[in-house]
Parts: C-alpha cells; structure tokens; sequence
C-alpha cells in the first residue's frame, strides 16, 4: 500500500484542496483527509499537486529500428519523469505495426521495457506508405487508433476507405495532415523568417487542405477523426466549422505551437526549431491559442520526436523534423499559461488527462476512488532552468533548453508502483 499525504488536488470546481490518498495493489482505495493505514508506505507531499497521471496521445518512441534516437526504456522513463502515466506511440518504427505479427514485436518490447502504460497506434496502410489499407479488425484490440503520422495520406479514397473500416472496429483515425503536392521541397514556415534567410518553405495549405478533406469525409463515413498537432489559422476555423457541423472531430496541439512562432527562431540553433508541422507566423499561434481555449483544440499532446545531435547538426534542410517534449511540456504549459493568470489550473490539467482519456475511451485520467493508481505529483513553487543534458530521454533536441520553468515533476506513479520520485 502507498499512502500519500497532505496533497492538494483540484475538485470539479477547480479549486485546489488538502486530501490523503491511499492506494492499494493498482487502484485508488481512499481518498481524505486523515486517512490511516498501517501497512502502508507513507510519503508527505507538503502542499504539492496531485493531479491524475498524463496522457500524451502523440509520442514516438523510435524502438523497434530506432534505437540510437530513443528505446522504450529511455523514453518512458522521460515520460515518467515529465508526470505521464499513458503515452500512444506512434507507428514509424521497423517493423511498422501493420500485422500482428509485428505488431507483437512492438507490444513484446513494451512489456518487457516499458516503465509507463504504452499503448501502441497501429498504421492505416502497409509500411506507411499509403498504397494498402491494413486489416484493422486484427489488429484493433491491441492499438491505441489507427494512423500513418509522419506521412499524410494523400488518396482521398484511401482516407474514406480507412475511415471506414476503422468505424467497423470503433477506432478513431488520427491523422498527420500534409498534402505532398503542396510541399515543393520546404522545410520551414513560408514565413518571414524563410524568406529573410532563403530557406524553402512549407505552405500552410498543406495542412488545412487535408483536415477539410478529411472532416468531410468523416462526415460521410461517421467515423471519428482526430487532427494531430494542428499549427495554423486556416486548420483551426476548418476544425471549429466542422463541429458546429456535428462531425465527429477532434484535435489536438503541441506546446511549441502554443509557445514559438517562426519570428522565434534562433538561428545559430535552428535545427532545434525544425518541426513538422513547422513553427508558423505568430497568427496561427495565437489563433492555435484562441483554439483551446474556445474549446476547437481539445487537447496538449508534446509530438515526442528525438533525434541524435549529428542527426541535428546536418545541413538544416536534411536535419531531420522534431523536437522532444515528455520533459519539458507541463512545466512550460504551467509557467506561460497558468502561473500567469492566463489559464486555470484545472483548464491545462483537464487537456493533459481527463480529456484525452475521454476522447479515447481510456478509463485513466481520474482522480477517483476505485479509478487505475495512475497519479502525478507536482511541485508549483519549485523553479529551474530546464538543461537538456538531465533529460532521460535520449534526445536533447529542444528550443527550450535553459528556459526558467516551474511546476517540476516530483513523483510518478502508475498502476499504484512508484516509477519516478525525487521525494
């Protein structure tokens, strides 16, 4: 047993109370105040937050065919120390789980590595390369949704088609938006900084283009869409026009997206502000931003894309996309929304666990009695320079490296067993 003391947690208010909470085997036995329980190992958490362990739907883990970027076990253990309990990882990994033979390489490794729950995404079409729709029926019970991210899929009828065998199985499809054709060799934001430093940039079209065709074709095929790490205006009044029309869609953005615009680039270090989606103008951001909170964007998802430094030192339009985020996102999301009055407490830490967990049906993301012992613990008043060489995660490939954050991470635990602590 595990007895948490003296915590504060939020209530459906939103206001933040002194609670215990005792955990027994796996599960959330009591929660109170003055709990007693003499088997129990008691910890005193002396004001910190409890919140329900995070949830990060977007994450690649690089492992099985990647491991020089990240394995499962470094990159749940960057997951544990950021305060996440349940992580989706997604499927650009070799083998791609496309076959359930692969597929349990991928569920193998994570049994036997995995310090967090990880649920994996099985790919829509074979290898990812969007010519051959799997069988979603085989593969459906051990996935997390079905996606190609990384790669948009470009045949709209490919899309309708997986859209609709992944309704058959009562899976969402979650896509990476981004029309190929619109591409044209780009590797930044066609914005101001592109164009200043003659770099090849990439239209905003081709993302909002793709979402548009897809809410559409969700409609059709009454599935349930989600849109990952959504990065400009356009995409965010097609998310919002599409709900107002009853499609069943969703979507999510990055920390980066809410934080940087491409007027923020720093160029001696700019491999480590190449992201796909890229940085864009400071509109979309704000617009990114006006889409959580009007409730178009439903929720925080980090994109968790390490990479090696000489992966990053290459030339800046070989480097490869993405930037790591496990780490670093509720402190950041924390100190530039919340310590300043901008969002409530309850406001980020609802998009980082109970609404991704309802969005897919996940029976996490709660703070109740008899709820899975999944539980983060943060400390608010603790203040520190984020310094990527304390990272666990085998990627140091950040924007946000020295950045004065609070709201440091102090306990994780998942399915009632400590998995990070520095208590």
């Amino acid at each position: 047993m595990l007895l948490l003391t003296n915590g504060q947690m939020l209530n459906e208010e939103g206001t933040l109370i002194t609670t215990d909470i005792l955990v027994k085997a796996d599960k959330i036995a009591k929660i109170g105040k003055g709990i007693k329980a003499a088997d129990a190992k008691v910890i005193e958490l002396a004001g910190k937050l409890v919140t329900p362990g995070l949830i990060d739907v977007h994450v690649h883990l690089r492992e099985p065919g990647g491991e020089h970027k990240e394995t499962i076990a470094t990159g749940t253990a960057a997951a544990a120390r950021g305060g996440y309990t349940l992580i989706a990882a997604m499927p650009n990994t070799s083998p791609v789980p496309d076959s359930t033979e692969n597929l349990k390489v991928v569920l193998d490794k994570i049994k036997e590595d995995a310090v967090v729950r990880v649920i994996p995404y099985g790919s829509i079409t074979a290898n990812l390369k969007g010519e051959h729709l799997n069988d979603f029926s085989t593969l459906a019970s051990d996935v997390f949704a079905f996606t190609d991210d990384g790669r948009g899929i470009q045949e709209a009828g490919m899309m309708y088609h997986a859209m609709i065998e992944a309704a058959k199985v009562n899976k969402p499809i979650v896509a990476h938006c981004e029309d190929d054709s619109l591409l044209f060799g780009g590797y930044l934001h066609d914005g101001s900084y592109a164009k200043q430093h003659n770099h090849k940039g990439i239209l905003s079209a081709s993302e909002s283009i793709h979402i548009a065709r897809d809410a559409i074709l969700a409609k059709a095929a009454a599935a349930q869409y989600h849109v990952c790490h959504v990065s400009t205006k356009e995409s965010v009044s097609i998310i919002r026009w599409a709900k107002a029309e009853g499609i069943n869609i969703t979507a999510e953005v990055s920390p980066h997206h809410l934080l940087l615009a491409d007027k923020d680039i720093v160029t001696e270090e700019i491999a480590n502000f190449k992201m796909n989606p890229p940085l864009r103008d400071e509109a979309d951001r704000l617009a990114c931003l006006e889409g959580i909170l009007d409730g178009t964007i439903d929720i925080i998802a980090t994109d968790h894309a390490p990479h090696t430094a000489e992966e990053k030192a290459w030339p800046i339009d070989e480097a490869p996309f993405g930037i790591v985020g496990l780490e670093t996102a509720f402190p950041l999301m924390y100190t530039h929304f919340v310590k300043n009055g901008n969002w409530s407490l309850k406001f980020l830490v609802d998009r980082m666990t109970t609404i991704p967990a309802k969005i897919f049906n996940l029976p996490y993301g709660r703070l109740e009695v008899g709820a899975p012992a999944d539980i983060a613990v943060f400390d608010l008043d603790s203040t520190y320079q984020i310094d990527v060489e304390k990272c666990l995660s085998k990627g140091k490939n950040t924007p946000f490296n020295g950045y004065e954050v609070s709201g440091e991470t102090v306990m994780t635990v998942v399915n009632g067993e400590i998995v990070y602590s520095t208590l």
